[in-house]
């Protein structure tokens, strides 16, 4: 499965955006996705995940309620739509896809099996 992430940019505080994932390969479907974030000087962090069929998400405490995951397995496509941003969003966000535990939730970080490119996301206040 080879990752591919967009949809960053620069946008003001309160503003929204929309992150999109395309996977290529036959079995994205099967796959758990994840988004995760690293700020500069910062340790990449969990942001959000999605079990394969979508009917499971979980999120960051601080990004809950803002952001939200959903994914297309027609179009192989994870998507993050990112609202109420807030400075402290500034980072490059990856995705991310893993098998760990068949789909059904996703594994943590180190469980990871393949990463996409990062997109910037600068936040103005």
């Amino acid at each position: 499965v080879q990752l591919q992430a967009s949809g960053g940019g620069l946008v003001q505080a309160g503003g929204s955006l929309r992150l999109s994932c395309a996977a290529s390969g036959r079995t994205f479907g099967g796959y758990a996705m994840s988004w995760f974030r690293q700020a500069p000087g910062k340790e990449r962090e969990f942001v959000s995940s999605i079990n394969w069929s979508g009917g499971n998400t979980y999120y960051a405490d601080s990004v809950k309620g803002r952001f939200t995951i959903s994914r297309d397995n027609a179009k192989n496509t994870v998507y993050l739509q990112m609202n109420s941003l807030k400075p402290e969003d500034t980072a490059v966000y990856y995705c991310a896809a893993d098998f760990k535990f068949g789909g059904v939730v996703a594994g943590t970080m180190k469980d990871m099996d393949y990463w996409g490119k990062g997109t910037l996301v600068t936040v103005s206040s």
